[in-house]
């Protein structure tokens, strides 16, 4: 049970760290991070559709919100087949974004705010309108413009079967067969392998002038100004010798998370006590990849400022996701096991040594993420009552609902959680606004092509990127200067719109403003942090000190009572006073001076 028994000032002491700081002050060491989907963000031109002057047009948002960067998701010209991960090209922008000019704009009105810019990257795969995906179809089997795909002939006698029983993350086989051809082999027309949709056709990175090109796009964009780069199936690519067969299937979203006690002190553990199954397939995480980010970690050192890659890398255990950002290699990767972590104070206590385990390993700075463009938001996830599994791909309209109130609560106490803890958060947008997922989006209106692949049995991502609420009941709540909003919005973004909150005490953007100024100004993110003693153990509590802040979260169902001395930051929840102490109630996170 919760300790009932109240705290004193000495209870609230810390033992030894846990974790210290490395590194000599990169700004991606402690940043907080803000992704933008430009689709959904803000819309410039009134089509319905977000863009990137709508981006420029909330720069003060950001700003006013304290946070310390911008990702931007994919921007590139594109079909659109996936929102923009099928890029046609990786040197412009989609007309329906804007143009380059538009994002040089951006950019400098970023710079001159302060906020550093990170660009995505999409490597694995190009769309089948990129101009060599275009050549390849043109060319015979066994050509150069075909060597830079994963063209591969057929099995059986005829060649009508695929090279191998493969599967794409979006449903369906991983591989398409061409039309046929004059000059086809003898096995008949090749196959292409598509780890995503058949409009996203794999890249051969065996292939030198596939890597030389990358190399030249990370230039185009360092060239530009930007300050980064988010690489997207950073644990793609490269494929192992002979693609050979696997029974084993990847979903869209898998966690990884080691649980045991052995990994928790142990980072270099094996896999035994993780929940999530990880990417551990002949398709990923082959040791390969990291050839690749040496190389591009030597393009980004010809570049002054402290250029960052990030890797979006969902493999497991994390002394596997430690591999990719070593001195020489990435500079941050995404922590999916924090994200896909339950609602349980000894479950996050092990995420926590875990990850500083085998960061502070390798010198990297651990992330911290609890939603992102991919996952159902952590608002509706936890308001559900069994987390993981498909909830995270997704949550349909004939699904169980997640409880509004209760989400909210905790997805607030998770925030203050996270932004307590040493190293980079990633925060994605609307979620300074608790927005929830649109969980009822009828079949008409979805266009996650996952949905359509596994013919709805996948929901899709739709739900959590649904374009932003600015203007409480204007048109679109203001998103755009008309009606339009490329997915519908929940009728609930009209009271959780940002001028609804801006100024609001205890609004969640507030709430959220306060934490990342304290954040910034008690020096948390680059902070050692250590576990406050008397609660180290408790199976409803998580609490921890970090400079001169303690922190303290209540995952149980009893309230704590907390000493009346102590001298409260900021909290998640309404505190409830008790004679001579502070009691911390259920599923409430408070930062304190004690």
């Amino acid at each position: 049970m919760t300790r009932t028994a109240p705290l004193t000032t000495d209870d609230l002491s810390a033992g030894a760290p846990v974790h210290t700081p490395a590194g000599s002050g990169e700004w991606w060491r402690d940043a907080v991070i803000y992704q933008v989907y430009p689709r959904s963000f803000a819309d410039g031109d009134g089509d319905g559709i977000g863009d990137l002057p709508g981006v420029t047009s909330k720069l003060d948002h950001l700003k006013q919100l304290g946070v310390d960067a911008v990702w931007l998701s994919p921007f590139y010209r594109s079909p659109q087949k996936d929102a923009g991960y099928d890029v046609a090209d990786y040197r412009d922008i989609d007309p329906l974004f804007g143009t380059l000019a538009d994002f040089d704009e951006m950019l400098a009105g970023a710079h001159e705010r302060g906020l550093k810019i990170i660009v995505d990257l999409v490597p694995n795969h190009s769309s089948d309108q990129h101009v060599w995906f275009q050549e390849a179809l043109a060319a015979a089997p066994g050509s150069a413009a075909r060597d830079r795909y994963m063209f591969r002939d057929g099995r059986g006698p005829a060649g009508d079967e695929p090279p191998n029983n493969w599967q794409s993350i979006f449903g369906g086989p991983a591989w398409t067969r061409l039309a046929p051809r004059e000059d086809d082999a003898p096995l008949g027309p090749q196959w292409y392998l598509h780890l995503f949709d058949t409009s996203q056709p794999d890249l051969n990175w065996e292939n030198p002038e596939v890597r030389e090109e990358f190399e030249a796009v990370l230039r185009f964009w360092l060239d530009r100004g930007v300050d980064g780069f988010r690489v997207d199936v950073a644990h793609g690519m490269v494929k192992a010798e002979g693609l050979p067969d696997w029974e084993g299937h990847v979903s869209m979203v898998e966690g990884t998370v080691a649980e045991s006690d052995e990994q928790a002190t142990d980072p270099g553990a094996p896999e035994d006590g993780s929940t999530g199954a990880g990417h551990s397939g002949p398709m990923f995480d082959q040791d390969g990849v990291h050839e690749i980010y040496r190389a591009w970690h030597r393009v980004l050192e010809e570049y002054p400022g402290d250029r960052c890659l990030v890797a979006e890398a969902w493999v497991e255990p994390l002394s596997r996701l430690a591999r990719y950002v070593r001195p020489d290699e990435m500079h941050q990767a995404f922590n999916f096991s924090f994200l896909t972590a339950p609602w349980d104070a000894a479950r996050m206590r092990t995420v926590v040594d875990v990850s500083f385990n085998t960061m502070d390993a390798v010198g990297a700075p651990t992330t911290w993420v609890l939603s992102n463009h991919d996952v159902v938001r952590h608002v509706s996830r936890f308001g559900l009552a069994e987390i993981g599994g498909r909830q995270l791909n997704g949550i349909a309209a004939t699904d169980p609902q997640p409880d509004p109130e209760l989400g909210l609560r905790r997805a607030r106490a998770a925030t203050l959680l996270m932004l307590g803890l040493p190293g980079s958060a990633y925060l994605y947008q609307g979620e300074e606004l608790g927005l929830p997922d649109h969980t009822a989006l009828p079949a008409e209106v979805r266009q996650d092509p996952s949905f359509f692949r596994t013919d709805g049995a996948e929901p899709g991502r739709d739900g959590c990127r649904v374009p932003l609420p600015w203007v409480g009941g204007a048109p679109g709540n203001g998103f755009g200067s008309t009606d339009k909003t490329w997915l519908p919005q929940p009728d609930v973004y009209a009271e959780l719109a940002a001028d609804r909150q801006y100024g609001v005490e205890g609004s969640t953007f507030e709430m959220y403003r306060r934490a990342l100024d304290l954040r910034r100004s008690e020096k948390v993110g680059g902070s050692a942090l250590s576990w406050v003693d008397a609660l180290v153990d408790s199976p409803d509590i998580v609490a921890f000190r970090v400079s001169d802040v303690v922190v303290v979260a209540n995952l149980g169902a009893e309230p704590l009572t907390l000493p009346a001395t102590a001298e409260v930051l900021v909290a998640s929840g309404d505190l409830d006073t008790v004679p001579d102490a502070v009691a911390l109630p259920s599923d409430t996170t408070v930062w304190l001076r004690a």
